[in-house]
């Protein structure tokens, strides 16, 4: 009777300790994804390109600003968000902090969806964002690639030159030009992913399932 019932307590000891590590291993992948995802946060951050384009199209009250960020099929939802936010946006200061915040969620979330990754929600003003992404955002901001030397490597500049020149020479399309805009983007991403380090910039950022969407419906 008394060895059955350390057997028992024995087990009972085991499967905690077994449930104990499972939660520990659950809590490591978890942190481990939050913390890759606060450091290279871009477009899902408060300071990113994505909810700065946000803002100035309620600031314009142009949808058109931010509908390069989505495909296509995609449009139609995010123009309704709009329409709605700016509706209820005027009806008091609450309304207009919730109106916008529930526009930059649904679009930083439709986005992400586009490039294949999930939503993880509008990451805060201050959130860290690796400093190859900064530079190479800065090197468009002044038309040179100055921000980014000596964070990419030598034999990575040709490429990297070739694709900066292109985002270079789409950056002053029409707003209104929303075509336009998706091309902008899309070199614009496989810019960043490059200067990032990733071999495969397009396909490694979702970006070929955003080309193949845009050239069914805009010859993209």
């Amino acid at each position: 009777m008394m060895t059955t019932e350390i057997t028992v307590t024995t087990n009972k000891k085991n499967n905690l300790w077994k449930l104990r590590a499972s939660v520990f291993s659950i809590l490591v992948f978890s942190m481990s994804v939050f913390l890759s995802s606060t450091a290279f946060a871009h477009c899902d951050t408060m300071d990113g390109p994505l909810i700065a384009d946000a803002k100035r199209a309620i600031e314009k009250n142009n949808v058109n600003y931010v509908l390069k960020w989505v495909m296509p099929e995609h449009g139609k939802e995010i123009v309704d968000v709009f329409n709605l936010s700016m509706k209820v946006r005027g009806l008091s200061p609450e309304a207009t902090e919730i109106s916008e915040k529930y526009f930059f969620d649904v679009l930083v979330r439709v986005h992400r969806s586009g490039e294949g990754v999930p939503f993880t929600g509008v990451k805060p003003s201050g959130t860290p964002i690796d400093a190859k992404i900064l530079a190479a955002d800065k090197s468009i901001e002044v038309g040179s690639l100055s921000p980014l030397e000596g964070k990419v490597a030598k034999k990575d500049l040709p490429e990297l030159t070739k694709r900066f020149k292109k985002v270079i020479s789409l950056k002053n399309y029409d707003v209104n030009d929303v075509k336009a805009g998706r091309e902008y983007i899309e070199a614009y991403v496989q810019f960043f992913k490059f200067a990032e380090g990733e071999e495969h910039a397009g396909e490694s950022h979702g970006q070929a399932k955003h080309s193949s969407a845009t050239k069914q419906h805009h010859a993209h």
